[in-house]
């Protein structure tokens, strides 16, 4: 009887010993299987999908197979807490643990987005919608609300002019609407601490700012923004208009491209043909050139400049030569 008993206890741990090793083989089989397929797989982990929903799109995506092995595979690891949302790029012939280490080590996909100097804000918004980063009512609406604004430590009416033009970074699941303005806000008052404000200009950083965007949108030339900068400071000093075009284009809510002498005519806060001194605000967002062209303006005494068709200008002192330039080089006479 006790012998039966031994043999009935010792085929009971093989059983369970047999039982264990084939776990053990199916659970290391799972371990050590690469994903299948042959092409890199893109995963989007929402913020707050939890294991079990990070494993559903794992194994939606064929990443790997969603079943008590995955969990298993995730508590034993230790990094249960760990993985980390984002978009991630898993190549092909990842083993689970590897995946699970890549999500954990949060290295998500970047993306570069770059934003050219002189672009308003809805020229950015829709630079930034082409791909899926924002919406671009939403975006504006955000440039335009005075809490988010004051939230910046900005005291304007509209973050126009502060969004910084720069080629940014960005993760998925990490911007939206109002983390690309926070970012690109924040780099504004970045490079702006960076440059010294002379002790002679009598402009606020506001203003300041307005003429950068001036300035921005007259020129493509680097080398002319300073001297331009000057003219409008020379005008400002005697009182004249500053008679600037993209001015009164930004103010034209149907600009249609060509600006006609009934737009100039047109009334609004923006036409500098007919209001003194500086419109209210920036017209662009401009870049460091051209912020660094308000502060540090050449000496001269030019009060007009006129397109010579070729990217630059041809400054004049008076009016006299000044209409003669427009003759030559608008009117071809």
């Amino acid at each position: 009887m006790r012998m039966r008993l031994q043999l009935i206890a010792l085929s009971i741990i093989l059983i369970v010993l047999v039982s264990l090793a084939g776990i053990g083989l199916w659970y290391r089989s799972y371990l050590l299987t690469p994903a299948p397929g042959q092409g890199e797989v893109v995963v989007v982990i929402p913020k707050g999908a939890g294991v079990r929903g990070i494993g559903a799109l794992l194994a939606a995506s064929g990443v790997l197979e969603n079943d008590t092995r995955y969990l298993a595979m995730v508590y034993f690891s230790g990094l249960r807490a760990k993985l980390k949302a984002g978009e991630y790029s898993i190549p092909p012939g990842m083993t689970p643990p590897q995946v699970l280490e890549l999500l954990a080590s949060g290295r998500t996909r970047r993306y570069h987005v770059t934003i050219a100097e002189g672009l308003t804000a809805a020229q950015i918004a829709f630079v930034f919608e082409r791909d899926g980063w924002v919406k671009p009512d939403t975006f504006l609406a955000l440039v335009k609300d005075p809490a988010f604004i004051r939230q910046q430590g900005i005291e304007a009416d509209s973050l126009e002019g502060y969004l910084f033009p720069e080629t940014y970074t960005l993760v998925r699941t990490e911007a939206d609407e109002a983390a690309v303005i926070r970012m690109m806000v924040a780099r504004f008052q970045q490079v702006w601490q960076t440059l010294a404000m002379p002790k002679s200009l009598e402009l606020n950083r506001h203003q300041l700012l307005t003429l950068a965007s001036m300035v921005e949108k007259e020129t493509g030339a680097a080398e002319e923004r300073p001297l331009i900068a000057r003219v409008f400071y020379n005008r400002l000093a005697l009182k004249m208009r500053l008679q600037s075009d993209p001015t009164v284009i930004y103010g034209l809510a149907d600009f249609n491209g060509n600006l006609t002498r009934a737009d100039l005519r047109r009334e609004t806060p923006y036409n500098t043909y007919l209001i003194p001194g500086l419109p209210p605000g920036p017209i662009c967002n401009p870049g460091r050139a051209a912020l660094e062209a308000v502060l540090y303006p050449v000496e001269s005494d030019a009060l007009y400049f006129v397109s010579k068709n070729d990217g630059t200008h041809f400054f004049s002192t008076n009016l006299a030569d000044h209409n003669r330039a427009v003759q030559r080089y608008q009117r071809g006479q």
